[in-house]
């Protein structure tokens, strides 16, 4: 009665925390997931989960189902990756560039999941902050670049990996922590701390200010995010931050963090050459990054599948 789809649909319910993210997540539309719900109680004579319910509680029969998926699929996705390194062998080279700042406290859990699996694959990691590093992936120096500023190129194939909402940092003190949302033209008169990047690449320029013709009264430029929450903190300046990112400092009461407009939601992608896509380790690593950022970052939403 029960299937890897059943155990795979409830997985990704619960992760997901609602029936709109879990669709998403699973690639179907809410009224498909909605039926395969339903049917599966129908057959199971039990319901799965409350409906109505924040945060959403599964029940008695939910949790039993869960429990299960929880043991088989960690056993179904090693035996996959067993039977793909048979097939495809063990070696290889996977060296990668990041361009997000604050992507390393995801991507390195990602990273030891995956030496695990594949210890022949030759890992290199690097940050491109001082390089372009599209040039770098299609010459072969490097094998992947994690960004949410992908450039159309044929040769290029961009994996999307998940959305976030990019938030403005401010302190509890400032003005602007009154607001609900925040329009450009009240940062004018703001110092804005950011990554040393380029602003074309950085959201609250790209996608906010530069379009509504807004300059901030200054800029300060700092690598560490911790170092820009604690600047903000005590009013040296604004930032704009992933809301991932954001989370923990949000939860420590150390800063408040504002709307940008109507929301932003950038997508985050990894981008490989397309040729190196369809490697075995290649799509493993993915499939552990993508399972890992949904496991684990807060905020964040299943990205669309690619055309």
């Amino acid at each position: 009665m029960l299937d890897l789809k059943h155990l795979r649909t409830l997985t990704a319910l619960r992760d997901g925390g609602t029936l709109v993210e879990a669709a998403r997540r699973l690639h179907l539309t809410q009224s498909a997931l909605s039926h395969q719900l339903k049917d599966l109680e129908e057959k199971l004579g039990a319901a799965l989960f409350e409906r109505k319910t924040k945060p959403l509680r599964f029940t008695r029969a939910g949790l039993e189902i869960l429990q299960l998926a929880d043991q088989i699929l960690p056993q179904i996705r090693a035996c996959e990756r067993n039977l793909e390194k048979l097939a495809s062998g063990h070696s290889g080279r996977l060296h990668m560039a990041i361009e997000c700042h604050s992507c390393f406290d995801w991507l390195m859990p990602a990273i030891n999941g995956f030496r695990d699996h594949w210890p022949d694959v030759e890992i290199d990691l690097s940050t491109s902050f001082n390089f372009d590093p599209l040039p770098a992936l299609l010459r072969g120096d490097i094998d992947l670049v994690i960004t949410s500023d992908p450039e159309s190129n044929p040769a290029i194939h961009y994996q999307p990996l998940f959305r976030y909402q990019s938030l403005l940092a401010v302190s509890h003190q400032h003005p602007l922590a009154q607001q609900r949302r925040i329009q450009p033209q009240q940062l004018m008169d703001e110092t804005l701390i950011h990554y040393p990047v380029q602003r074309h690449k950085l959201d609250v320029f790209s996608r906010f200010l530069t379009p509504a013709g807004v300059e901030p009264k200054a800029t300060r430029e700092t690598e560490l995010t911790l170092m820009m929450v604690q600047l903000v903190a005590s009013g040296r300046g604004i930032a704009c931050l992933p809301n991932w990112a954001l989370h923990p400092y949000l939860e420590a009461n150390l800063i408040t963090a504002c709307q940008l407009g109507e929301g932003i939601w950038p997508t985050l992608y990894a981008a490989v050459r397309k040729e190196h896509s369809h490697s075995h380790y290649m799509r493993d690593f993915l499939a552990q990054a993508l399972e890992t950022c949904l496991r684990d970052l807060p905020g964040i939403v299943a990205a669309d599948v690619p055309e």
